[in-house]
């Protein structure tokens, strides 16, 4: 038995905590905010409720086995829900088109009705190369630990796969080899968004991720997805770890290079053979762990373009919208450039406008209102190049008046329904979670060698291991579950060789 700390009460340190004392380890995690939850969180007030990180669940069987492997079922403790329909989107010369939460040949079907010509058998033959990547992918790039270019040389001893996933194309190369209709494109480009990055530069790989929406499903959780964050904190304590909240940790101290405890804010230690960190992979490198091998690590994660982040404002809105989804989406004439801007330090002023309407009666005070949680792409918080300085209080007030005039623009005029608002900016999100510039993403997916540049769950420290959005395999409620089994199960491997 070991004696684990984790950093980060989020969704991946409490999956790690909770699939690490099955292992029969003691771990302790320690939290810096009043709350667990990290990312996933919420803010509620006169009865509507809001989602502040993630509104939608992929492939919850991630999150299925990491339930059941660490006591009941997932249904059994959240009210796991299909979001039908799925997402409706709306482009600028008044195009829509309301998909299904799930079947690839329906959501084909009905983009072919609203925007005719190949528009069906162009998304068909992109979900099927899509269906291909992700078999190739999964097990050996998602699933298990980044060992560097094996992955790569593994791969090319198949040609064909190879060319399948298509490592040196972008995601926008792929719409082009695939999608006639610019609309489509805009489309498929959105999903590059989903870890703050830049479809001209993300790879075609990423093309999965609409493969695995419409394949598996599109999931709500009754009363919030931050809902899945209480319910992990149950868990770990009906498993006996300990969450300390308010408890800020300033340092890792190590021992001739290997992990001997954690430094809190208040002077305290706590012993540990082996630190978990769920805190942003920059933090923890440039921070908390000092030492050659933490500063190569650092230098290693500077290479990588940041994600961009997001402006956030939760609407407590009187009355019902008309033909309003649970998810929502309104795309610009422009989308190259709102990415220019975006990546350039600059608030785009014609963005994609992402708004979640969810249906649900736990989220708003009564049938007659509706809770808006609403997103924008937006530049980093910072002062250097290619950052915004979003502590400007009227400045961020202005943007979000211009955000709702252009939803007005759009078809959709909230003006004279808002009750109240609540701004949340990328300084707020750094504030709160760690996340420098508010990349809430971590990196972005850039480049060809972005995934590689993503910090590995085990780092250069002995003892020291990472785990989250910032670390492999990336951002997203699956691929964090999926870092939380990497992390327990290399744990389990090494303490087992020892």
């Amino acid at each position: 038995m070991s004696r684990i700390v984790v950093i980060g009460a989020g969704i991946g340190g409490m999956a790690t905590a909770a699939r690490l004392s099955v292992k029969g380890h003691q771990v302790t995690i320690v939290e810096q905010s009043d709350q667990v939850g990290g990312k996933a969180g919420a803010y509620s007030r006169d009865g509507f409720v809001f989602d502040t990180g993630p509104s939608l669940i992929t492939l919850p069987a991630v999150y299925r086995d990491l339930f059941l492997k660490t006591g009941t079922s997932l249904e059994d403790n959240v009210d796991l829900q299909p979001v039908e329909p799925g997402t409706s989107y709306r482009w600028s010369d008044g195009t829509r088109v309301t998909l299904p939460g799930v079947n690839p040949a329906a959501a084909a079907t009905a983009l072919g009705d609203a925007l005719g010509g190949t528009a069906r058998e162009d998304w068909l033959a992109l979900i099927a190369r899509a269906a291909e990547i992700w078999r190739i992918t999964r097990k050996p790039f998602l699933e298990s630990p980044l060992t560097g270019t094996r992955e790569l040389l593994a791969l090319a001893k198949s040609p064909r796969d190879v060319r399948t996933v298509a490592p040196t194309t972008s995601l926008r190369g792929l719409g082009r080899k695939y999608l006639r209709d610019p609309r489509l494109r805009m489309l498929l480009d959105r999903y590059a968004t989903y870890s703050g990055s830049d479809p001209r530069k993300a790879p075609a790989a990423l093309s999965t991720i609409p493969y695995v929406e419409q394949t598996f499903g599109s999931w709500h959780i009754g009363g919030g997805v931050h809902k899945l964050a209480d319910a992990l904190a149950a868990r770990c304590e009906e498993r006996k770890i300990d969450i300390l909240l308010n408890s800020d940790v300033t340092r890792i101290v190590l021992d001739e290079g290997k992990v001997r405890s954690v430094e809190l804010s208040d002077g305290s230690h706590l012993e540990a053979d082996i630190v978990v960190s769920n805190a942003d992979a920059s933090h923890l490198y440039g921070d908390l762990v000092s030492g050659n091998r933490a500063d190569a690590a650092l230098r290693q994660l500077r290479k990588a373009t940041p994600s961009f982040s997001g402006f956030v404002m939760l609407l407590a809105i009187k009355g019902r919208t008309p033909d309003i989804s649970h998810h929502n989406v309104w795309f610009p004439a422009d989308y190259n450039a709102e990415f220019d801007a975006v990546f350039k330090g600059r608030p785009a002023t014609d963005p994609t406008i992402y708004a979640c309407v969810p249906n649900d009666p736990l989220m708003r005070p009564d049938a007659e209102h509706e809770s808006w949680f609403v997103l924008i792409n937006a530049p980093r918080h910072g002062h250097g190049k290619n950052e915004f300085d979003w502590s400007q209080t009227d400045f961020a007030n202005n943007y979000a008046d211009r955000m709702v005039e252009l939803l007005a623009e759009r078809g959709t005029d909230l003006r004279n329904r808002i009750l109240w608002r609540e701004l949340i900016t990328p300084a707020d999100l750094e504030a709160r979670t760690r996340a420098p510039g508010g990349s809430i993403y971590g990196t972005s997916s850039n480049g060809m060698r972005a995934a590689f540049l993503r910090p590995a769950n085990t780092s250069p420290i002995e003892g020291l291991y990472l785990v989250g959005g910032s670390s492999h395999p990336g951002g997203g409620l699956p691929l964090v579950g999926m870092s939380a089994e990497i992390v327990a199960e290399t744990i389990g491997r090494a303490r087992k060789r020892n």
